[in-house]
C-alpha cells in the first residue's frame, strides 16, 4: 500500500490524540473525517510504528495498546462502572439507558443524588465526594472522548459503546446465570491505553474454580476488563 504523508494533513493532531488514548469520533470533525477517508493507510502507518488503530463501525478510533495482558487500569475501572451504575439508575427513573448513553446527556445537578444512591459502589472505585466523581469519573470521560462537556451538561458520545457493550453483555449473562442458578459469568469489558493520572495499574486474579466463592461485582468487572484485548484478536 501507498503511503502519502502529504496527504495526512491531520497526521500529528490524530496520532496525539490516539496516543493519550482518547477515542476520535465526529466531536472531532476534522481528524474523524481524515481518518474516515484514508482508514486503511492510517491503519497501516500505525501498524508500522508499532499500534494497532482499531475502527469501530459505529463511528469512532482508539489505540489498542499491545502489552496489557490481564492488567487493567483504575481509570478504566471506574470508567465502567460508572456506566453500570448510570444504566441502573436511568432504569430505575424510567428513562431508557441506551438513548441516554447513545448520543443523549445527563446534568451536572445529576450527580449528587447519584452518588448518594450507590455510595457503596463509588467507595470501591475510590470515589467519595462529588468533587472526586468529577475529578476521577467525569473528567477521564471528557479526557478520553467517552463524552463532551457544554455548560455542566455532559453529551455522551460514540465510543460509550464500548461500555455499553460490557452491560449488555453481563446484564445477558445475569440473565442466563440465573436462569441456571449459576454464579459464572464470562464477560468481557474495554481496556483502556494507558493514562497519565498516576494510578496504579492492577494484576487481575486469574479466575476462581467453580466452587471457590462468587465474585464480588467489582472483581468480575475488573477480571472482564482484561478479556477485550483477546476477544478482539479471535473477532478480526
Amino acid at each position: 500500500m501507498n503511503i502519502d504523508l502529504k496527504e495526512m494533513t491531520q497526521l500529528a493532531p490524530i496520532f496525539r490524540e490516539l496516543f493519550k488514548g482518547y477515542h476520535l469520533s465526529r466531536s472531532e470533525p476534522e481528524c474523524y473525517a481524515q481518518l474516515s477517508t484514508m482508514q486503511d493507510q492510517y491503519r497501516a502507518l500505525f501498524k508500522g510504528l508499532g499500534f494497532e488503530l482499531v475502527c469501530d463501525p459505529r463511528g469512532f478510533y482508539y489505540f489498542v495498546p499491545e502489552q496489557m495482558g490481564a492488567q487493567v487500569n483504575k481509570t478504566a475501572q471506574r470508567l465502567a462502572l460508572f456506566t453500570f451504575i448510570l444504566v441502573e439508575h436511568l432504569a430505575d427513573q424510567g428513562r431508557d439507558p441506551l438513548s441516554v448513553l447513545d448520543g443523549g446527556s445527563i446534568g451536572r445537578d445529576e450527580l449528587p443524588a447519584l452518588l448518594e444512591k450507590y455510595r457503596d459502589l463509588f467507595m470501591q472505585a475510590e470515589v467519595t465526594t462529588h468533587e472526586e466523581l468529577e475529578e476521577k469519573v467525569i473528567r477521564r470521560l471528557t479526557q478520553l472522548g467517552f463524552a463532551e462537556d457544554s455548560n455542566g451538561v455532559y453529551r455522551f458520545l460514540p465510543p460509550m459503546h464500548r461500555f455499553l457493550d460490557v452491560c449488555l453483555a453481563v446484564q445477558h449473562d445475569r440473565d442466563l446465570a440465573a436462569s441456571l442458578h449459576s454464579t459464572d459469568l464470562e464477560l468481557r469489558a474495554p481496556v483502556l491505553m494507558d493514562d497519565d493520572s498516576g494510578d496504579a495499574i492492577i494484576p487481575i486474579d486469574e479466575p476462581e474454580a467453580v466452587d471457590a466463592p462468587a465474585e464480588s461485582e467489582e472483581d468480575a468487572l475488573a477480571r472482564a476488563m482484561a478479556e477485550e484485548r483477546a476477544a478482539q484478536e479471535e473477532d478480526a
